[in-house]
């Protein structure tokens, strides 16, 4: 629960929400405006003298709806801008998560404000009372619509997750048309170049600017270090469609996972041979489920 987290996950690497990331931003942005417009014409929580109001109340709840949808839109399409050419903005904490909703709920607080001259024809419109009440009532009203949609978002996300006992691995078995083949690596120092036989990888794991490589060639279990980030790397094997990128630090062969245990809350993978099981992070379930699916129509 929110409310009983330990001061050391305030500080713990998450994964970036999806509600955020750019591909579904604009289905979050639609969302907001479309659970805030509802809410406020059923309900009418606004204690506004009727006589005060210099437009239709449709139009009221209209704005009131979609001025955070696109402060939410326009925040979140300017941080993700800022991520991608900024390497140090890529981590995720819950703190940083509690401190940009605080933030831009203060942003929406800001906006309900200004336009109250637009809306009300008060003459206090612009008094600090007014101001306070209008931020206030954001918070209030947007802490409550936050953990509740966010809650909402993980059961029906968990919902659609197939459970582990659900899959039939190693499901090398039936992607009997993928071609075995040895995959070339370029690094940023040409001596450091480096090769692999696709079929043996079993894992790779970052490690700052570098990747740990584990293989299994003929029951043998190696794992070396190669001067490369699991960034480059990845993108440099992205023709093979077998190879996922399952975690943050972590990107698995999918033809060699044996078995998988776990629950909505996140798989662990086991390879033959292996003592290493590998996490498969939560917003990343369904990727995971899909690309099984996938290799095994191949």
């Amino acid at each position: 629960m929110p409310f009983d987290i330990k001061h050391e996950q305030l500080f713990k690497e998450i994964d970036y929400p999806l509600r955020y990331r750019p591909e579904n931003l604009v289905k979050s942005t639609g969302v907001l405006f479309g659970i805030l417009f509802i809410f406020l014409m059923l309900f009418k929580p606004f204690g506004v003298y009727a006589p005060e109001q210099k437009i239709n109340y449709f139009i009221i709840c209209f704005l009131h709806a979609l001025s955070p949808a696109l402060i939410l839109c326009i925040y979140f399409s300017t941080l993700n801008h800022f991520r991608v050419i900024n390497s140090n903005l890529k981590k995720w904490t819950l703190l940083q998560e509690y401190l940009h909703v605080a933030l831009l709920l203060l942003l929406i607080g800001l906006s309900s404000f200004l336009m109250r001259d637009l809306i009300y024809s008060n003459p206090d419109n612009w008094s600090l009372r007014y101001l306070w009440e209008e931020i206030r009532n954001c918070y209030l009203a947007g802490c409550l619509f936050y953990f509740y949609l966010t809650f909402a978002a993980f059961y029906f996300r968990f919902k659609k997750v197939v459970a582990p006992a659900d899959y039939l691995f190693p499901i090398s078995c039936v992607t009997e048309n993928i071609v075995v083949s040895e995959i070339s690596i370029k690094t940023q120092v040409k001596q450091d170049d480096f090769s692999f036989m696709a079929d043996h990888l079993l894992f790779a794991k970052a490690d700052g600017n570098y990747v740990e490589l584990t293989t299994n060639r003929h029951g043998i279990i190696t794992t070396e270090l190669k001067r490369i980030t699991l960034k480059q790397f990845e993108a440099q094997i992205a023709v093979y469609p077998y190879f996922f990128r399952c975690h943050r630090a972590y990107l698995v062969n999918m033809t060699q996972i044996e078995k998988v245990s776990g629950n909505s809350q996140g798989y662990l993978l086991s390879f033959n041979a292996a003592e290493n099981k590998i996490p498969v992070s939560r917003a990343q379930l369904n990727g995971f489920n899909s690309l099984y699916e996938q290799l095994r129509a191949a």
